[in-house]
């Protein structure tokens, strides 16, 4: 089976991948909760909200700081890096994220859809203008946008936020124009990234699912691999540079 999708890989021009948290799972990205500390106590949806910013900016970004700190202990495993050779496969390739962790830039890939935003960046509260120029914020002492001078805040979509529309557009344009398209870690329930494997699916997309349990998308998916991506991805581009070699 994977033989016949290094085939179809050799044979598409435009391919899409879209990851989720499992990829971000296997280099060790820790969930909302933590098993310990102050943050036991509060519930994700109490501190990523807009409300919760405006209401205690300073415990927001303690929250933040500690997620970063976090992340910024992680590495991108095989299956980033793995991801990494699928733009030279393809005369148009997309890469499409829901998470926020920055892994894939890290692996390599610069020019990547995050649906969700980026925790490694910071926007304007106000003017929502893109700040990386701050890196360290301090939560008693918030830094204020160049702009308009309202206060910094993650980059990341927050609870009862839209996504940003301009990344999800042209997200769907991708899917529906894609040869093949991969699902690589993601619960696929999560809207409107579910949708897309589905629009992709439905403008006669090759589907290929990898995640090590099924999900709503499994019956729909051509080719279904029940693998973690760090394992089966290098196995994949092992198989398509054998092809490539015969």
């Amino acid at each position: 089976m994977l033989k016949e999708v290094a085939r179809l890989i050799k044979k598409s021009k435009r391919g899409v991948v879209l990851t989720g948290a499992g990829i971000s799972a296997e280099s060790g990205v820790p969930t909302f909760r933590g098993q310990d500390g102050l943050w036991k106590q509060y519930r994700p949806e109490e501190l990523a909200t807009l409300n919760a910013f405006l209401a205690d900016p300073g415990l927001v970004w303690e929250w933040y700081n500690w997620r970063r700190e976090l992340i910024s202990q992680v590495k991108p495993n095989p299956g980033h890096y793995a991801l990494c050779e699928f733009r030279n496969w393809f005369e148009d390739f997309t890469l499409i994220t829901q998470n926020v962790d920055g892994l894939h830039r890290q692996a390599g890939l610069e020019d990547i859809l995050e649906l969700h935003g980026n925790i490694n960046l910071n926007i304007c509260v106000g003017c929502r203008r893109t700040d990386a120029s701050v890196t360290a914020i301090d939560p008693a002492d918030i830094a204020v946008c160049k702009h308009c001078g309202e206060k910094l805040r993650p980059g990341v979509v927050w609870f009862g936020e839209m996504l940003p529309q301009d990344v999800i557009r042209e997200s769907f344009k991708k899917a529906e124009s894609a040869d093949i398209f991969f699902s690589v870690g993601t619960s696929a329930l999560v809207h409107p990234a579910a949708a897309l494997p589905v629009a992709a699916k439905q403008n006669g997309a090759v589907l290929v699912e990898i995640n090590p349990d099924r999900t709503p998308l499994t019956a729909l998916a051509d080719y279904y691999f029940a693998a973690k991506s760090g394992e089966l991805l290098p196995q994949l581009v092992a198989a398509v540079k054998e092809e490539a070699g015969g």
